[in-house]
């Protein structure tokens, strides 16, 4: 067994593959999905359900590593913005070598901050540094950097 993949259902599929190669060096593993059908419907339990988007291959683990799918179905549903706080799935994060730069690339790229840069040290890890912020769909991404003890 092993972590396949997690989905974002976007509004602009492209806008936000582009966020994400140019921000956290995703690279794009074609082809575009074009999905739709019976059996999309049957798998999914939505009437009429039709898509398309991408997989991007996520950073440090290879060409078979796990990646982010971001799809955008002909018809969907907005919901809240989520919060930290908010059950369910809550956010992704990446591994940076710095945030401070990472933040930067990220405002860049028409992301933004949902808190503020900040340092703990984690007794018998390391210090931690790290930031919550939103992709340009608001959804949350934990950028860390870690210095190990």
């Amino acid at each position: 067994m092993r972590f396949a993949h997690t989905n974002i259902v976007s509004k602009d599929w492209r806008k936000l593959v582009a966020f994400y190669t140019q921000t956290f060096q995703c690279k794009l593993i074609p082809p575009v999905r074009k999905q739709s059908g019976a059996w999309l419907e049957k798998g999914t339990g939505l009437q009429n359900a039709a898509l398309e988007g991408a997989h991007l291959l996520l950073p440090g683990y290879g060409e078979k590593g796990p990646t982010l799918e971001i799809y955008q179905y002909e018809s969907s549903k907005v919901q809240d913005q989520p919060f930290p706080n908010h059950q369910g799935f809550g956010h992704i994060a990446f591994e940076v070598e710095s945030v401070v730069k990472t933040t930067e690339t990220l405002k860049r790229n028409g992301g933004t901050l949902a808190g503020e840069i900040t340092q703990k040290e984690v007794k018998g890890v390391g210090e931690i540094t790290f930031v919550y912020a939103r992709d340009p769909e608001g959804n949350l991404i934990e950028l860390q950097q870690w210095r190990y003890d």
